[in-house]
């Protein structure tokens, strides 16, 4: 089979329209690899590095496999950390669309009676935290008799993190027969093969090298520096460089902060996200990020982990990482989805005790380089201030293209007027020039229900039912906002 494109997958047509209008065109080499066994429903180990496109690699052959009637969760996706949830429900919604898949995520720091409220809606996915999935579970709040899809996302990060004992307590509370388990992971220490051994059917294992896909697309540069001088050389980077996007990767919450008050002192465009940000507070950084509102995101560890961000030209790592995963989760930032881009690492002479180690691991040398000379800084001073007294362009994200065409629809009824999905499909079907595949998502809580509506009909719809029952009830109707 010619794999050059989705297209040539057997996939269904819903699905490769979303693909289309989110441009996935040619798969990476883990989406070849992967896809055609996940769509056989057999178990599956893989080894990728960051960037590699994984989150597609599952997400595709779940919206695929999904029974769109069965109301209870068939799949369930675990993540390290609570972005990284966030991010994949909302790849999980714009790849089954047309199918009208619906996923929720569940994590700590949020409302867990409003995730409970959420999952008594027909969920087809649920992706979360270890330890707010085994929290449902344990409380019954989340039905996972049905639980046909397991994927272990991240999994050496996971258990880095301590999360190895509630990931094996949800694996031991989900059904076995006809289960299949996938394993994503960058490395493969010995409790995740034990875990792998323990619980998956008969994996395949499928391995993308590393220099096969972080080589390339990345260029590694190391410079020695002294502690004190490190922000001048940072200064001195960022005006001949002049990146649209770029990360600073600091060891400690402590560091982040420091080198926040400086960077912004000297009227950078920047923001920081660490750990002990309110959660509402690092989702609304890591959107305004994506979306291009600043150039400079300060960061510790919390950023690097699978988060999906385009377009980051360079990524500097101001403190060398300790940790030889870290590393290649912080560059793995940059040079996404084929394109390029360039990691440079900050070294102390101290620390070069620990490159040896860290170049075995990686299996290349990274190059050394020089401090950017005075004529060079000099050179891209002027370029440089333009660029930060310039209004940045917003970029577009990855589903704009897809939900251009989708209009979500507020109605003020809901499961206490006794409404259910067929009652809204029902009356939405009755509108001469809508068809069932024209209605998407249905959500119905308590006094609300939010109907999404596909093919450019959303304005048809919501004139129309201005003056429509549903259920011979009249419902006010407008745009969600």
């Amino acid at each position: 089979m010619n794999k050059g494109s989705f297209q040539a997958f057997q996939l269904s047509k819903e699905i490769k329209l979303a693909l289309h209008d989110l441009k996935y065109i040619h798969p990476t080499e883990v989406q070849k690899r992967v896809v055609p066994v996940a769509l056989e429903r057999k178990d599956h180990i893989v080894k990728s590095q960051t960037g590699s496109g994984k989150t597609a690699a599952f997400s595709i052959p779940i919206c695929e496999l999904i029974d769109w009637e069965e109301n209870k969760p068939q799949a369930l996706i675990l993540t390290p950390t609570r972005e990284l949830a966030a991010q994949i429900k909302d790849d999980i919604i714009n790849i089954g669309r047309f199918k009208r898949v619906n996923a929720e995520a569940i994590y700590g720091k949020q409302s867990f009676d409003k995730q409970k409220l959420a999952l008594k809606q027909k969920t087809h996915v649920v992706v979360g935290t270890p330890g707010r999935v085994l929290d449902h579970i344990q409380k019954g709040t989340l039905n996972v008799s049905q639980i046909n899809y397991l994927v272990i996302d991240e999994a050496d990060e996971m258990f880095n993190m301590g999360f190895i004992d509630q990931v094996e307590g949800i694996i031991q509370k989900l059904p076995t027969e006809n289960r299949v388990t996938s394993l994503f992971s960058a490395t493969l220490p010995v409790d995740v093969e034990s875990l792998c051994q323990k619980y998956m059917n008969t994996p395949q294992e499928i391995e993308i090298a590393s220099t096969e896909f972080t080589k390339p697309k990345i260029e590694h540069y190391l410079i020695e520096v002294s502690e004190e001088k490190k922000f001048s050389l940072l200064k001195d980077i960022s005006i001949v460089e002049n990146p649209d996007s770029c990360i600073l990767f600091c060891g400690t919450q402590e560091k982040v902060d420091q080198l926040y008050r400086k960077i912004k002192g000297a009227n950078y465009s920047c923001e920081k996200i660490h750990g002990s940000l309110a959660q509402k507070d690092r989702f609304s950084v890591m959107n305004r990020f994506k979306r291009g509102e600043f150039r400079y995101l300060v960061a510790t560890d919390v950023a690097a982990r699978g988060i999906d961000i385009e377009n980051i030209s360079l990524v500097i790592n101001y403190d060398f990482p300790l940790e030889k995963e870290s590393y290649v989760h912080r560059t793995g930032r940059t040079g996404r989805a084929g394109k390029t881009g360039q990691a440079i690492t900050f070294i102390t002479p101290y620390e070069k005790k620990y490159l040896d180690e860290l170049e075995d691991y990686l299996g290349f040398s990274i190059t050394r380089k020089a401090p950017p000379s005075k004529e060079d800084v000099e050179k891209g001073k002027k370029t440089f201030e333009e660029k930060m007294q310039r209004k940045a362009a917003i970029k577009k994200d990855k589903g704009s293209q897809l939900n251009k065409n989708i209009m979500k629809l507020y109605f003020n009824g809901g499961k206490k007027k006794k409404l259910r999905p067929v009652d809204f499909v029902g009356t939405l079907t009755s509108i001469q020039g809508v068809q069932a595949e024209d209605i998407g998502i249905i959500s119905i809580e308590e006094n609300s229900t939010y109907v999404d509506i596909l093919n450019g009909k959303g304005s048809l719809v919501l004139q129309e039912m201005k003056t429509k029952t549903i259920k011979g009830k009249q419902l006010k109707v407008h745009k969600a906002r």
